[in-house]
């Protein structure tokens, strides 16, 4: 019960953002108009149980006139239920994709926003495949909440309708036993009752692990179709080292995870359907079984007989609602709780400790660091700085050993490594961007792909065409509408090329190299560093790099002078004939 109730708590969390949205007056009109039509066919049905008594008694009694104006009637409520149920189908339809495009905008806002989906990564937050979780859970969230939604409501009004019904048939004809009339007023609705609480009751015993086991069985297939992607995007490198072999072993180890959970589903949702289709098919007969005996008595005609059978089996139904749809509410059950997760852990990513500042100073024009530390996630001290001062326009180049953490702090000055302590002061207006040795580029056309992020149209096509011009990308001026995945056709050093294009597109104030000319040769990578001077005559350069050659190209030379415990950045002693 406590687990129901936990469950109902993270739904309504879940679903009540958006009718408080500013989508909300769109999507309470749709939600009402689902209702209304909802309970419009509650009273359709209630119509047609009426309807059985007056159409089936004019049968028995060969009453031409009124068999006829049967007909005429159900026609009547047939075209009306009709109506109804397309009208319920497209306004549900309505509501869930206006639903799902306001939590999808909201739930990639959340994950993208000030680098949380990096720093969820950073935290450890266990929440695997984001991808799913939005582009899949949401919207089976959606759908399985109106319609188990919905059927509850059904559920409801059905009862507050046929219990009466019922109730007064019960009355009519009271329940006969071997020849013995019984006075138990309301037996049909008591007989029903029982019958629907023992179904609910093994249904739940028998089909409650298949939450879990649904919980498990999204998760597998999304690890496996995520690592399919990754082959795709790998494929260069596996086809070279001939890791074929290898990934088809680690694909089939994970698609056995999918099979064997699968397996587990269908041994506990064969018992499920077992059970549930011998009481749905138990449920036509049983009614009959118990009304019965009033008809034979004589205490009622074939219309009534019909009547309360058909109320009966309306009631049972109504009452059994989580018997029909309880393999819904696993899986539904299961998608709450992934979602539940992606909140958690996203609110966790956000509530990292940052004491590091990233202070906006207009009476500065320098990158000033003042005690920067750098911590890894466990705690453990990476890297520091006393008070380092970057003056513009100035050339720094960092070096040090391999795995120290000077990535890492590039990554504290751009301000998404949480863990750090230290201010970081730039002037104000100022614009800092950090490219990585390796490149993202979108899958979209060139002249999209060398803009990004800004939008396209920002800059224009000649002056794209010449900046590439300007890298050695020449050849590639001629393909900026061409649309294409750019990190597998270009080589590294074609990317690499193409980040500094557009870097010198972005034009930042302060420019952070995190051997991002790494690929290059020697002579290709001054290149690059002199295309930035003569694009670029005012921007600060700091860069991380390890050839003896870029010392020439920099003016100023920080090292890393390793401590008991961490690494200190430091003004290093240079050869003036090497500057």
């Amino acid at each position: 019960m406590l687990g129901l109730i936990q469950s109902l708590r993270i739904i309504w969390r879940l679903a009540i953002p958006y009718f408080r949205s500013e989508d909300r007056w769109a999507g309470r009109g749709l939600l009402v108009a689902v209702i209304v039509c909802e309970l419009g066919l509650v009273v359709i049905t209630v119509l047609i149980n009426r309807w059985y008594n007056t159409f089936y008694s004019s049968l028995q009694d060969r009453n031409w006139d009124t068999f006829i104006w049967g007909i005429a009637y159900f026609g009547a409520i047939a075209t009306a239920g009709s109506l109804l149920s397309a009208s319920k189908l497209y306004v549900n339809l309505w509501l869930q994709i206006r639903w799902r495009r306001w939590m999808t905008s909201l739930y990639l806002g959340n994950w993208l926003d000030a680098a949380t989906h990096y720093g969820m990564d950073l935290v450890g937050s266990g929440v695997d495949n984001p991808d799913q979780r939005i582009s899949e859970d949401i919207r089976f969230f959606i759908e399985k909440t109106l319609s188990v939604g919905l059927g509850f409501l059904s559920a409801i009004a059905t009862l507050s309708s046929f219990i009466a019904i019922l109730w007064m048939l019960s009355e009519l004809s009271p329940l006969q036993l071997f020849g013995v009339t019984l006075a138990i007023p309301g037996y049909l609705v008591w007989a029903a009752i029982i019958y629907a609480v023992l179904g609910t009751t093994v249904a739940h015993l028998v089909g409650r692990k298949l939450i879990g086991l649904n919980f498990n069985q999204q998760r597998y297939e999304a690890d496996f179709r995520f690592n399919l992607v990754r082959v795709r995007e790998n494929s260069e490198q596996i086809a070279l080292l001939g890791g074929e072999p290898a990934e088809l072993n680690r694909l089939l180890i994970r698609f056995g995870n999918v099979v064997y959970n699968w397996y587990l589903i269908m041994s506990r949702q064969k018992w499920l359907t077992l059970f549930t289709s011998g009481y749905n098919h138990s449920s036509i007969i049983i009614p009959f079984i118990v009304v019965s005996p009033a008809y034979f008595s004589g205490a009622m005609q074939l219309g009534g007989l019909v009547q309360s059978a058909a109320a009966f089996t309306t009631v049972q139904t109504a009452l059994s609602f989580f018997v029909t749809v309880y393999h819904d509410l696993a899986e539904w059950r299961a998608v709450v709780a992934r979602l539940d997760g992606f909140n958690r852990s996203i609110a966790n990513a956000r509530g990292t400790a940052k004491t590091a500042d990233i202070v906006a100073d207009s009476e500065r024009s320098a990158l000033t660091i003042n005690e920067l530390s750098v911590r890894l996630p466990t705690g453990a001290p990476l890297i520091a700085t006393e008070k380092l001062v970057i003056k513009s326009g100035q050339r720094a180049l960092i070096s040090g050993p391999s795995g120290a953490g000077k990535s890492t702090f590039f990554r504290a000055i751009a301000g998404i490594w949480p863990f750090r302590s230290g201010t970081v002061v730039v002037p104000r207006g100022a614009k800092l961007m950090v490219l990585p040795q390796r490149p993202y580029f979108p899958i979209a056309s060139l002249e999209e792909a060398v803009a990004y992020p800004s939008p396209v149209g920002t800059f224009k096509t000649d002056r794209v065409a010449k900046v590439l011009q300007s890298v050695g990308l020449s050849a590639l001026a001629e393909r900026l509408s061409q649309e294409a995945h750019w990190n597998q056709i270009l080589s590294l050093g074609e990317q690499q090329r193409l980040s500094i294009a557009r870097a010198i597109l972005q034009a930042p104030d302060f420019l952070l190299l995190d051997e991002a000319t790494a690929s290059l040769d020697e002579r290709s990578e001054a290149n690059m560093y002199q295309a930035i001077q003569e694009q670029l005559p005012s921007v600060t350069v700091v860069s991380i790099g390890h050839r003896s050659t870029l010392s020439a190209i920099h003016d100023r030379h920080l090292t890393l002078h390793p401590l008991i415990d961490r690494h200190l950045i430091r003004d290093a002693v240079v050869d003036p004939k090497a500057i």
